[in-house]
């Protein structure tokens, strides 16, 4: 991966930094197709058992595109009639979000601070964020006459209710952390020294956890947000019938009648 991006594994632990702190980790193309990238192999590698999405430095997690290099793209395109600029919706930000989202193991988001546009919504697409209580989180995207993307206008009215996203989309501004969480959209503050101890511990322990189980629960609540009851019934059926032939379980089981702790193999 690229310098913008850093990729570690261990231990079944991906672990994917933004590492623009000079830039407020602010999305240039490198850093897009590096991150892309990164979120990818983490969701196809199935030695990676759970995602730890994080970023470098003490005062943003991502606030969004870069727009020092997007307006040079911007007069470029307008010098050329290529009308390119935008398609990193298509290439860049969508791709990473599905990966997030889609991916068969949890993803945990560290929000060590400010979180806006695209930032804010991969925070979102991630199953777990772990905030830090100086951290903020702000749409950004009508502030400079955009639409939402990477995923905010289906994940934060999910999230926090179609009404307040609304709001925040039309009128951006900074949510406090402590707001965030009372709005569930942070699952879990903590002091900021603590935000990385705490995000890999978390990270960790869904490593180590029952995988499959994992990918089948993110599958189902995915799946209810969208379908009918009757629908959302056949659905945990079906899965529930792949989580119960799974290695996992059998070990589960047998682990909770010998009263053991269960050691899973993630298969």
């Amino acid at each position: 991966m690229a310098d913008t991006v850093l990729y570690e594994v261990s231990d079944g632990l991906a672990t994917i930094t933004l590492n623009r702190p000079e830039a407020m980790n602010a999305l240039n193309v490198a850093a897009k197709a590096a991150l892309r990238d990164a979120v990818r192999a983490a969701a196809d590698d199935d030695g990676v058992r759970a995602v730890l999405l994080t970023a470098a430095g003490d005062r943003a997690f991502c606030v969004g595109q870069d727009l020092k290099e997007h307006i040079g793209l911007l007069t470029e395109d307008r010098e050329t009639g290529s009308g390119q600029t935008m398609s990193t919706v298509r290439e860049h930000y969508n791709p990473i979000v599905r990966a997030i989202a889609g991916a068969a193991k949890p993803v945990v988001a560290a929000v060590n601070g400010v979180a806006a546009g695209a930032g804010f919504g991969f925070a979102l697409a991630a199953d777990y964020r772990i905030v830090a209580e100086t951290a903020a989180f702000n749409t950004s995207f009508a502030g400079v006459a955009l639409t939402a993307d990477s995923g905010v206008s289906w994940t934060l009215p999910r999230v926090i209710g179609p009404g307040r996203a609304t709001d925040l989309l039309l009128f951006p501004r900074n949510v406090s952390a402590r707001e965030a969480y009372e709005l569930g959209i942070a699952n879990r503050l903590v002091p900021a020294a603590e935000l990385r101890a705490e995000a890999e511990k978390v990270a960790r322990a869904l490593a180590a956890g029952p995988t499959v189980a994992y990918a089948a629960l993110k599958e189902s609540v995915a799946y209810g947000l969208s379908h009918s009851l009757k629908e959302a019934l056949e659905k945990e059926d079906e899965l529930q019938t792949r989580a119960g032939s799974s290695q996992d379980h059998a070990i589960a089981v047998r682990a909770f009648v010998n009263k053991e702790k269960p050691r899973y193999l993630g298969r």
